[in-house]
């Protein structure tokens, strides 16, 4: 918890039972206002469903969410009026035209931005007369962005915003959701994309198995899990030895080249040097590697499976 600040979304102790299946098993944590909390998870995490729990759309077994202080069920409508949710396909009129689904979005809230312009800032305004039908994928993403857009809400629930888009789109996407989170708007954004979401997020929750496994700011979860060793050497060899006389996993990355999930600091390089010339095999080049947000969740969801 921020002190002093209020999160724009708590969930509190939540639980949520599809019938014998426990999907989200009493997890807790906190977004806050202006920022990109990234959610993510393997397929069955539960995720999808903490986040549709936020959104409203499905009741907690017991537990709390909040956003903004509202209940999302029993303050659905207080909450929909400051609420945009991006979906990753579907939801739209197949016949209808990008400008028109606009201004009908627009017709929805009472003070909603202006559909022409908001059409131009997706890069979209050549496409206004095409039928969703006619669109491409990365299109309908920018679409579905702008109609999440439309009624300028505090929080917007993203799900999947690259999916489909070419290298513009992508920049021009993640270009808004900056300026918009600089002026003070929430993103809850849930994404398989983990180098979109070292990108975008500001705070990084990672489930696993319905529980939470790792919530930090996206720089103090990277500082946590310091750099990994890689080494090469003049021959391969067997690498559960060499784990057990360093005290730290070795993997082998092929071709004579080692990974010890551990950072180079003079006690283990001292050791492996030792061990190295016990065994009469040279050592090449020695270096370490920061571990990027894929690597870290992929350590951290391989260890709860």
């Amino acid at each position: 918890m921020k002190l002093g600040v209020a999160p724009a979304i708590s969930v509190d102790s939540l639980v949520v039972d599809y019938g014998d299946t426990r999907a989200v098993k009493g997890i807790s944590f906190h977004g806050f206002p202006g920022q990109v909390t990234a959610l993510l998870g393997p397929n069955g995490a539960g995720k999808t469903t903490t986040i549709e729990a936020l959104e409203g759309y499905i009741k907690p077994s017991s537990g709390s969410v909040t956003v903004f202080g509202l209940n999302p069920i029993r303050d659905h409508k207080a909450l929909v009026a400051r609420m945009g949710v991006m979906l990753q396909s579907g939801g739209v009129y197949p016949g209808i035209r990008p400008l028109e689904v606009l201004r009908l979005f627009a017709s929805y809230y009472p003070n909603p931005l202006n559909p022409e312009t908001l059409l131009e800032r997706v890069g979209l305004a050549h496409r206004s007369k095409a039928t969703w039908r006619t669109l491409s994928g990365g299109e309908k993403q920018r679409l579905s962005l702008a109609l999440a857009l439309i009624g300028q809400p505090d929080i917007v629930f993203l799900d999947e915003p690259g999916a489909g888009l070419d290298v513009e789109g992508r920049h021009l996407v993640h270009g808004l959701i900056r300026t918009l989170r600089s002026e003070g708007v929430t993103f809850v954004l849930g994404t398989h994309d983990l180098v979109e979401a070292e990108t975008l997020a500001d705070r990084v929750i990672i489930m696993n198995r319905g529980l939470v496994v790792a919530d930090a700011d996206i720089e103090v979860l990277l500082a946590d899990h310091p750099a990994d060793t890689q080494f090469s050497t003049n021959s391969t060899f067997e690498t559960h030895e060499l784990s057990r006389h360093l005290g730290h996993q070795v993997e082998s990355l092929g071709g004579g080249n080692y990974l010890i999930a551990a950072p180079p600091d003079p006690v283990l390089i001292a050791a492996l040097t030792a061990w190295l010339a016990a065994n009469q095999i040279s050592l090449g080049t020695l270096h370490g590697s920061r571990l990027g947000l894929e690597e870290i969740f992929l350590r951290l969801t391989k260890e709860e499976t």
